[in-house]
């Protein structure tokens, strides 16, 4: 059986912040989130958070984790003294337990799983990862024989010039024969200058000790404030952008753009500069985002092309053409052959197939069919001071430049609407509606001067 306890106790006082170190964002999750993600695909028989500082702030946000147990660790007295909470509900457990910190969000579930699978293979009491950091400055030093079998920890102000030159660091993540730890957490001691509970100490009372070392030393980053937490975001992005252009997408000056975990992108994607990906995004085949444009949890359709742009919460169907300076958001749904043009904002808008609004209009709250020309400056007046209100257009209207639609109102199918107009009723198939003050001409009204005659 495997268990997997997460170190989330800590209140990070480097990060200048009410907010507990392990719920700090990262890429639209904090960073316990990502150690817990890491662990999914264990499959492990228990997985326990050892929470403290603010526990039920990171109770509540890991509430929706699946059987996610919580361990409370009340005073923070160190890593061993956080193991030893887990005594009680681990009283019956067997098999190995995965030690892992809460604000390590870099590792990865393969460098987890080889972790394991070394502990196995040795047959171990515990097995340590271990780094090969290229400047280990600060960091004890980890000196094993040539199995990998451990010999003794150092810390670095206790060695001498030559154990100095060893590279190899302990990760802060293990991987324990539960029974044999359990015996030996009893016999920690805070015989130490920080008067703590150390997890390293275990190792003075088990039968064999092995290190694994991980291939990739950013997996080992702990976030301890805020320079390395942009570290990290910076390494979560380099890993996103060299997945996603090794699957066909191409990225024009990829270190300015930015992609979240959960975006999916079609081969053939083109992304220029300065463009972000955030949330539940999909981008279909051929269409080309930015440059500089943000789609947030929106589906792009196939061959459209987002430029200058925000999309949020909405789809674009195919072959659509958006912006430069559109704001699409509300949950709106642009239709295929579309263009929404310059300056133009769609608020909760349904827009129909071969759709053009090029320029300067809002459309809150609107329904349009097909083949909609919205002109310059058409502006649907939805809301009247207390509710939003609906504004339904039929197929093949137009809307002359400068028009107001004030909702609730229905226009038919083949309207023209001049310019200028400004309707508060509904207007029938078929017709023509001007509704703009008559223009009143008075000749001679000023003198050669200017001035009033």
């Amino acid at each position: 059986m495997l268990a997997v306890a997460v170190l989330a106790a800590g209140k990070g006082t480097r990060m200048k912040s009410a907010l507990p170190k392990v719920l700090q964002p990262l890429g639209g999750k904090s960073l316990v989130e990502r150690v817990l993600n890491a662990t999914d695909a264990l499959k492990a028989d228990r997985r326990i958070a050892i929470v403290g500082y603010c526990s039920d702030q990171v109770r509540v946000a890991l509430a929706d984790y699946p059987h996610l147990e919580f361990a409370e660790q009340a005073e923070q007295l160190g890593t061993g003294h956080a193991i030893q909470q887990l005594l009680e509900p681990l009283a019956d457990f067997e098999g190995e337990l995965v030690v892992l910190t809460g604000d390590s969000p870099l590792m990865r579930t393969e460098t987890i799983q080889a972790l394991i699978d070394s502990h196995r293979q040795h047959k171990a009491s515990a097995t340590v990862l271990t780094a090969l950091l290229p400047n280990p400055t600060g960091y004890g030093r980890v000196f094993c024989d040539r199995d990998m079998k451990i010999e003794r920890i150092i810390e670095h102000r206790d060695c001498n010039p030559e154990q100095l030159l060893n590279q190899r660091v302990s990760t802060g993540v293990y991987c324990f024969d539960w029974q044999e730890l359990a015996q030996a957490l009893p016999k920690l001691t805070t015989n130490n200058a920080q008067k703590e509970y150390y997890l390293t100490e275990v190792f003075d009372y088990l039968k064999s000790v092995y290190a694994n070392d991980l291939e990739d030393t950013d997996e080992s980053l702990g976030i301890n404030d805020r320079i390395q937490l942009a570290h990290a975001y910076d390494v979560l992005q380099k890993r996103a952008r060299e997945k996603w252009m090794r699957a066909g997408v191409t990225m024009l000056l990829p270190e300015t753009i930015t992609i979240d975990d959960e975006v999916e992108l079609a081969p053939n994607v083109i992304i220029e500069p300065h463009s972000h990906l955030r949330g539940n995004t999909k981008v279909g085949s051929g269409s080309i985002i930015g440059p500089s444009s943000m789609l947030s949890n929106s589906t792009i359709g196939e061959n459209s092309a987002i430029q200058f742009s925000v999309v949020e919460d909405s789809q674009i169907a195919d072959n659509c053409c958006i912006g430069p300076f559109a704001r699409i958001r509300g949950e709106s749904i642009v239709g295929e052959k579309c263009r929404i043009g310059n300056f133009v904002e769609l608020k909760n808008a349904k827009v129909g197939d071969r759709t053009n609004a090029a320029h300067l209009s809002y459309l809150g709250d609107a329904t349009l069919g097909k083949q909609v020309n919205i002109g310059a400056g058409t502006i649907t007046a939805n809301y009247d001071g207390f509710k939003k209100h609906q504004t339904i257009i039929g197929d093949r209207s137009k809307t002359g430049s400068n028009s107001v639609l004030v909702a609730p109102i229905q226009i038919g199918e083949n309207v023209n609407i001049a310019a200028g107009s400004t309707l508060v009723e509904n207007v029938g198939d078929n017709s023509l509606v001007i509704a703009r003050a008559k223009q009143v001409v008075k000749p001679d009204y000023y003198n050669q001067e200017g001035r009033k005659k």
